[in-house]
């Protein structure tokens, strides 16, 4: 196949409830142009990109979605006139399941590549977060807090293809594969290993049935005030 571009899932943790999905013959320059505004507190980073070899492909994507659940597009009205965008109100993971669906049926997995964040970025992601919530000082995350007892199998969010098992109320162990031996650690110890990121909290980066263990834990709060 000779590649033209890419069909790609951008996040920004200025607005997490959005995804920006779109096409570009060369990602870098399309996130330096995004990127060049002073206006946003966040910089644009790709989640996931779809190799394709065919311009401007993500129009079907996009009537695709439009079918599927028209609410989910952005658009507004500005000086009259009607604008209808590239930002869909769903998170990164269901739009990448959608690309996922697309790769599967068509036999194009390889083409399908999910982009794992650096560093930097996962601890804006939980800057960002921190500062949305403004949460009163509450108790330390404990597996019970949100259903989960040992044995339970927490996934990776960057990368579903990491996973540990719940071990007490707060550990996990995993395997690391270097060695083949099993290890014990922290969910934030292993946020930390991961992602190659420093001082995070390890709720924010793994899930349980899709679901992050920390939106879990504010759900689960919330259903028994």
């Amino acid at each position: 196949m000779k590649k033209s571009g890419v069909i790609y899932i951008l996040t920004n943790p200025s607005f997490p409830q959005y995804v920006k999905i779109g096409y570009a013959n060369d990602l870098e320059k399309r996130l330096r142009q995004l990127n060049r505004s002073e206006t946003l507190p966040y910089a644009f980073r790709a989640y996931a990109t779809y190799d394709t070899d065919h311009r401007l492909t993500d129009k079907v994507l996009h009537e695709l979605i439009d079918r599927l659940n028209p609410d989910l597009r952005t658009v507004e009205t500005f000086n009259g006139q009607k604008r209808t965008k590239e930002f869909f109100e769903m998170s990164a993971e269901d739009a990448y399941s959608i690309l996922e669906a697309i790769a599967r049926i068509s036999g194009t997995e390889d083409r399908l590549h999910r982009v794992t964040p650096t560093g930097e970025q996962a601890e804006e992601e939980q800057r960002a977060t921190e500062a949305r919530e403004h949460p009163a000082r509450r108790a330390p995350f404990r597996f019970s807090m949100v259903g989960l007892k040992p044995g339970d199998v927490v996934t990776y969010a960057s990368d579903t293809t990491k996973n540990a098992r719940v071990l007490d109320d707060k550990h996990v162990v995993y395997l690391e594969k270097s060695t083949g031996e099993e290890v014990t650690s922290t969910l934030s110890g292993l946020a930390e290993k991961f992602s190659g990121a420093s001082s995070l909290q390890g709720p924010r980066f793994f899930s349980y049935d899709g679901e992050l263990l920390s939106d879990r834990r504010i759900r689960m709060e919330t259903e028994h005030e």
